[in-house]
């Protein structure tokens, strides 16, 4: 079928899209309606944690889809409750909900600070957050996020979001007074730059929390499920925080996300939160899928040392063509290039022949990296390979 032929007049814009449209996907590959196929390194934006068409996600879906669709959230299902059980176990914290997006969850996470807020410091309901952050696209989320422009695309914004800067801890504790509930942050700013929170900085925020009976809240929709090389990037700095948001690789490619909290913190009183998918069966048996794989003997130890080579291999190629060298955690990384040429590596890796490669640059001078967690060695060498070849014609 041509492109032409395809309906896409029918779609509201919402961005620039190439003229191209996916009919498959295997692991790390994508093929594309005129049978090419790509290499795909950014995994639906870091949510493909097992890659395309997993067959241990598919088998869960399949069965659970045979059962149980939707009895409603007033009830209880097995895979929630399986699924809630196997975070809290794998994590510092108590209690789940079940959400369909990172967006939500985080929406839930500040209804959740204000709500503790409300009962235990006398209405304080402000959440300070950074700069260059990334929350979500709701109204709440968008106002949360400190990116460049949010603040008058959508007026008046969420009021209650000052400020931060991140690894600033003297920022941060400017910014407090007796309105203050929490301090919010992804523990790896994904959108804003692959730029890591330091272990200090973690570390600081826990004590300044505590000192000021304040909620930490960590975002961890990119940043979570396996993607920094351990469960939960928090655990990277030995931290514990009050509050947590899940999305993205929860999920494995199904909308599943998820709001954890502390036993001390859960403050909902009937009617407060809800959602007609609140823990979906067929989506949390997805879910719970993706944490049994992920959670398997060696799993992580693998995403730490494919993660160190896809460092390595990026340094060799930064002081080859002069670049700025990278950063990031696992396998959620960055290569910082020499001019504003992202762009048009992204465009011109995809157009490659006769196979392309997906890439994603958030900024300019920047490509993010975030391939699916089981990614072979011989996958990441063929990327380094492609993208050598661009950056001799470009860089």
């Amino acid at each position: 079928m041509a492109f032409a032929e395809y309906p896409v007049q029918s779609l509201m814009y919402i961005t620039n899209r190439p003229e191209l449209v996916f009919t498959e996907g295997k692991g790390s590959w994508l093929t594309d309606h005129n049978g090419k196929r790509y290499l795909d390194f950014v995994q639906g934006w870091a949510v493909n944690c097992l890659g395309h068409s997993n067959q241990g996600m598919i088998d869960a879906l399949v069965a659970q889809s045979q059962k149980l669709f939707n009895p409603s959230p007033a009830f209880y299902n097995e895979p929630m409750l399986k699924l809630a059980k196997q975070l809290t176990d794998a994590s510092c914290f108590d209690k789940v909900f079940f959400a369909n997006s990172g967006a939500e969850a985080n929406e839930g996470a500040i209804k959740l600070a204000r709500k503790w807020g409300r009962k235990h410091k006398h209405g304080a309901f402000e959440i300070i957050t950074m700069d260059h952050s990334f929350h979500g696209r709701t109204l709440a989320t968008m106002s949360a996020s400190g990116k460049a422009g949010w603040d008058t695309i959508f007026a008046p914004q969420v009021p209650g979001f000052p400020k931060a800067g991140l690894n600033d801890l003297a920022s941060v504790e400017k910014l407090i007074t007796d309105k203050t509930v929490a301090i919010m942050l992804e523990p790896v700013q994904g959108e804003g730059g692959v730029i890591p929170a330091s272990r200090e900085f973690m570390q600081g925020l826990r004590k300044l929390a505590d000192q000021h009976k304040l909620l930490l809240i960590v975002d961890e929709v990119q940043t979570g499920c396996g993607r920094c090389g351990t469960m939960f990037a928090y655990q990277l700095s030995g931290v514990e925080p009050d509050i947590m948001t899940l999305g993205k690789g929860i999920g494995g490619g199904v909308p599943l996300a998820a709001l954890m909290c502390k036993a001390e913190v859960a403050s909902f009183e009937a009617g407060d939160q809800g959602g007609t998918y609140n823990g979906n069966p067929v989506m949390t048996a997805v879910g719970s899928a993706v944490i049994s794989q992920l959670t398997a003997p060696g799993f992580l130890p693998s995403v730490v040392e494919k993660g160190a080579y896809l460092r390595e291999q990026l340094l060799a190629l930064s002081s080859e063509f002069g670049l700025g060298g990278e950063r990031g955690e696992g396998l959620l990384r960055a290569l910082v290039l020499n001019k504003d040429i992202g762009p048009q590596l992204v465009e011109e890796a995809r157009d490659m022949q006769p196979e392309g490669l997906l890439l994603n640059s958030p900024r300019p001078n920047l490509l993010r990296f975030m391939p699916a967690l089981n990614v072979t060695i011989g996958e990441i060498d063929q990327m380094i390979g492609m993208l050598r070849t661009l950056l001799k014609k470009l860089a």
